[in-house]
């Protein structure tokens, strides 16, 4: 059996097999009353890699007691099915209801013996060695991969002296707890830079990213209302253009000069998406790309998983695409002539106007758009609701200064992130180089005093003997009982 990798050990430690150490799901030791409250944990409740647990379900043990994996407390549970298994679902189980639970059939369940802190046993499984040596021997068909539990039995463990193993708990935890606040404040970090964008987004369209600007070129700019005139000419020109009443502007703040309140239609042609036969997609590449929500976006492009042979509606590239629909607001540009479902819009800018100038517009408006949305089943908005949107509009001059200075300020935060990401990267790294070595013997120093772990395995050899023996008879009594008709 291969097993993450494990280089000469420390003399007082012995490698064994996991199994010769732990009980691996084993049964449960006797019936429960019914009415019993217990602990329940379904897979969603166990956070990947922390070990953090969800225990706020309550069950009666009459409603668990078939169909679910029993624990109590001190065990440790680990995720056997893929996806979890990899992304490192372990966590030990502690203060559970009356010391008892019961969730997934999903789950290992892993009891350490002699004492071994449960700690200990957590620590091995989340490494990646190990978990990626599972992986590889994990059986059943795609998408129901699962550990088999003589996998989990055989796999070798390197196991220290007892004192040594609390030595060796403390210290991870202590170096751990270090890293969690390190990766605290990180993604703290990262939250204040979420939020900065949207700060920068506000800014732009309140006119206070180019107020220098704008007062160094006083006197120069024509007023958005001509754009908008040029605008009207062209739609009147065309047989495209709709008289609308004008815009109730009192309870709106003050625009910089020479910017206008306007409607996002009045400067911009929408196209709203309509989704083709569910025959004409395909994951092939015929056709046209096939967008249809949100699910197929990217950062500014979004990447086609679909294509379609039979388009109904038509985004060009360069439109900004946005999402109508579960959710409302989310935006990107399309990156070549694409399909688009109901559940996006097309929007393209009339007489200059530009892409990018909308799509941070659409992004400073995600969170009005979202509000607006109503339906029961989901969040969305109409097409007439995506045109009548009141929007800020300065001149195509100042557009463009908007769009560099809303990118410059997006460069530097960029740049951040690209650091915070790198130091939470660094962070996960650390974390193994750390189990790496306490798993080799090198974390804490040995103790010549400390007991060979040989001595400790054959005490936990006894152990296992007597309560098989235990268990035997366990049984049989439950049977004969079972016989005459009585319930143990």
């Amino acid at each position: 059996m291969t097993n993450n990798n494990q280089t000469s050990l420390p003399s007082s430690w012995s490698l064994t097999k996991l199994g010769e150490i732990t009980e691996i799901n084993s049964k449960l030791a006797t019936e429960l009353p019914s009415e019993l409250e217990v602990s329940f944990i379904p897979m969603r409740c166990v956070a990947e890699m922390s070990g953090e647990i969800d225990l706020s379900i309550i069950r009666h043990y009459k409603e668990v007691r078939t169909g679910y994996t029993h624990f109590q407390d001190g065990d440790v549970i680990f995720a056997k099915i893929t996806p979890c298994m990899e992304n490192g679902k372990v966590a030990i189980v502690n203060k559970l209801k009356n010391g008892i639970g019961f969730g997934s059939t999903e789950f290992h369940v892993i009891r350490p013996l002699a004492q071994m802190p449960s700690s200990l046993l957590f620590f091995f499984l989340i490494q990646e060695s190990m978990r990626g040596d599972a992986q590889r021997h994990m059986t059943g068909t795609a998408g129901q991969l699962r550990v088999p539990v003589k996998y989990l039995s055989e796999v070798l463990f390197p196991l220290p002296p007892s004192p040594e193993q609390h030595r060796i708990t403390a210290k991870i935890e202590g170096l751990f707890t270090k890293l969690d606040a390190g990766v605290e404040a990180l993604e703290k970090i990262k939250l204040q830079l979420k939020r900065y964008r949207q700060s920068v987004l506000k800014a732009a369209f309140e006119g206070r990213l180019t107020s220098d600007w704008r007062e160094a070129h006083k006197g120069e700019l024509e007023p958005a209302s001509v754009l908008l005139v040029e605008i009207k000419s062209e739609r009147v020109k065309s047989g495209k253009y709709k008289e609308l009443p004008p815009i109730d502007t009192s309870d709106l703040p003050a625009l910089p000069e020479g910017w206008v309140w306007t409607r996002l239609e009045d400067f911009t042609e929408i196209n709203q998406g309509q989704s083709p036969p569910s025959s004409t997609y395909n994951e092939d590449g015929e056709g046209l790309p096939f967008y249809q929500g949100k699910l197929e976006f990217g950062e500014i492009y979004p990447i086609p998983r679909k294509w379609c042979t039979t388009p109904h509606k038509i985004a060009e590239k360069g439109d900004v695409l946005i999402s109508v629909r579960a959710p409302v607001g989310p935006t990107n540009l399309c990156p070549e002539k694409s399909c688009i479902g109901r559940g996006l819009a097309a929007i393209r800018g009339l007489y200059g106007v530009e892409a990018f100038f909308i799509l941070y517009l659409m992004r400073a408006s995600e969170q009005i758009l979202s509000g607006q949305g109503t339906g029961t089943t989901f969040n969305a908005i109409t097409g007439n609701q995506l045109r009548n949107l009141t929007v800020p509009l300065p001149s195509l001059r100042e557009q463009h200064i908007i769009i560099d200075e809303i990118e410059r300020h997006f460069s530097i935060i960029d740049n951040i992130e690209k650091t915070v990401e790198q130091s939470l990267n660094q962070s996960s790294r650390l974390r193994q180089g750390i189990l790496k070595k306490a798993f080799e013997g090198k974390l804490v120093p040995q103790d010549p005093n400390d007991e060979p772990a040989e001595k400790l395995l054959e005490r936990i050899k006894a152990e296992k003997a007597r309560q098989q023996a235990s268990s035997n008879v366990t049984r049989s009594r439950n049977k004969r009982n079972l016989s005459q008709g009585r319930l143990v």
